[in-house]
């Protein structure tokens, strides 16, 4: 727990004494919960509100004060505007705000009926491996490895090779395919052609996913290495055929909680299929609400929610009658639409980029080859394999898995895996570009 707040402090002292506080306070709420009385509800209230307010303190309230300016300026001109506060987001104060609101919830379910300690609370939020970019860990998923819990060198083993995994996948895809990705949406968007449009979000498409899933694994790894098992985040989300279950593949737990927290408390879809739209509607919107405090990501919310009730409504049905490749492209297709409004925050640039993306321009100045290279075209290919299921299904061939556990493909994995490491560190040694887009949410 000490190394977890040492970690933290790394960042900023100011932003530990906010991470203490919070845990300070939590426990205090979650001792209330636990008595099981009268005022038991009541006290989750003020739990998840104290919760709230900490989130939109540090991470909304210069949006609101922007749009107040904005609504003020409309009505008069000359009305001197609000100043914005000079706010520094904490690191990872979504993720362990959440966490701690889940831990209230669960509480207040009876989902662990044991008394819980100042020790353990302390230790389930700073938990440094997922502290400050995710996954969200539940309360109930992990309280009970804090109490007893088994190492093994074997469990150590697969924790540093997962570990590695992540790493690689951070620093070799999903930088390179970020610098790609920024070089071309940084680039005046009338100076490129409708193809380097296309292969900037493709890139970004490779990006997010192997930034966030790579730090995913990085956090399992050294959970496994501490004897703690942490949840899967991602499974192969670009293989999805339909929308619904891109989010049962992306960010898993993200969605689940929104789901188990938000989107069922509010009935789910138990009153209605008219309710379940609107329920679903409003998750969305605070998914998207979660990630920033801009409209662009309010936007891509609201435009993945739209896209689940439409295919709630019926449309769903159909695309599972139509030919798998169909429903891949859709897709993806979406998801990629989704992201342009998730990079771009300005919501005019982002249709514009969308405009270049599919009307199919060749007028710009500079052309696909003028951003690649040969290891960015073998980086990206390999991305490409990495992301879909070819690996996976590999995997499961017979022949593979009889040989799978021989003494000569353990040694092959273990050098494969050392030569990733080795590489990634000359990439971080290298002072190269090296960004966590996480860390900000």
């Amino acid at each position: 727990m000490l190394f977890s707040f040492v970690f933290y402090a790394w960042g900023g002292v100011s932003f530990s004494i906010i991470l203490i506080a919070s845990i300070i306070f939590n426990f205090i709420f979650a001792k209330q919960i636990e008595k099981k009385n009268f005022h038991q509800k009541k006290w989750l209230i003020v739990g998840l509100v104290f919760n709230v307010l900490i989130i939109v303190s540090f991470k909304y309230l210069n949006f609101f004060i922007t749009n107040l300016n904005w609504i003020k300026e409309l009505f008069n001109e000359n009305a001197p505007p609000i100043d914005l506060l000079k706010i520094v987001l904490p690191v990872g104060i979504s993720f362990f705000t959440f966490q701690q609101m889940s831990m209230l919830w669960d509480i207040y379910r009876e989902e662990k009926t044991e008394k819980i300690t100042f020790l353990n609370t302390a230790l389930y939020i700073s938990f440094f491996p997922q502290l400050i970019a995710g996954p969200i860990v539940r309360y109930n998923d992990i309280i009970d490895q804090l109490k007893q819990r088994t190492e093994s060198v074997q469990q150590f083993n697969v924790g540093v090779r997962r570990f590695i995994i992540g790493l690689s996948k951070k620093i070799l895809l999903a930088n390179t395919c970020g610098e790609i990705a920024d070089t071309i949406i940084n680039t005046d968007i009338n100076f490129i052609d409708s193809p380097t449009a296309w292969l900037g979000i493709i890139a970004y498409t490779f990006q997010i996913y192997f930034d966030f899933s790579g730090y995913s694994d990085m956090a399992i790894g050294l959970g496994k290495m501490f004897g703690f098992d942490i949840l899967e985040n991602f499974n192969l989300p670009y293989i999805s055929k339909s929308i619904t279950e891109f989010w049962r593949r992306w960010h898993i737990s993200l969605s689940s909680w929104f789901k188990d927290y938000v989107y069922i408390p509010l009935g789910g879809n138990r009153h209605g299929k008219k309710r379940m739209y609107k329920n679903l509607l409003l998750v969305f919107l605070l998914t998207g609400f979660w990630h920033g405090a801009t409209w662009s990501f309010i936007l891509w919310g609201l435009f993945h929610g739209l896209f689940l009730v439409i295919e709630k409504i019926g449309f769903g049905k159909w695309l599972k009658k139509s030919p798998p490749i169909v429903q891949w492209f859709y897709t993806i297709i979406l998801v990629m639409v989704g992201w342009v409004l998730f990079r771009i925050e300005e919501l005019p640039n982002a249709i514009h980029y969308l405009s270049k993306m599919f009307f199919l321009e060749n007028n710009g100045h500079l052309n696909v080859l003028s951003f690649l290279s040969n290891e960015r075209i073998i980086i990206l290919i390999i991305a490409a394999i990495v992301s879909s299921s070819i690996i996976e299904r590999i995997g499961r061939v017979s022949l593979f898995e009889k040989v799978n556990n021989s003494i000569a493909i353990s040694a092959t994995k273990d050098l494969l895996l050392l030569l990733l490491f080795i590489t990634s560190l000359i990439y971080i040694n290298s002072g190269s570009y090296n960004p966590f887009i996480y860390y900000r949410f």
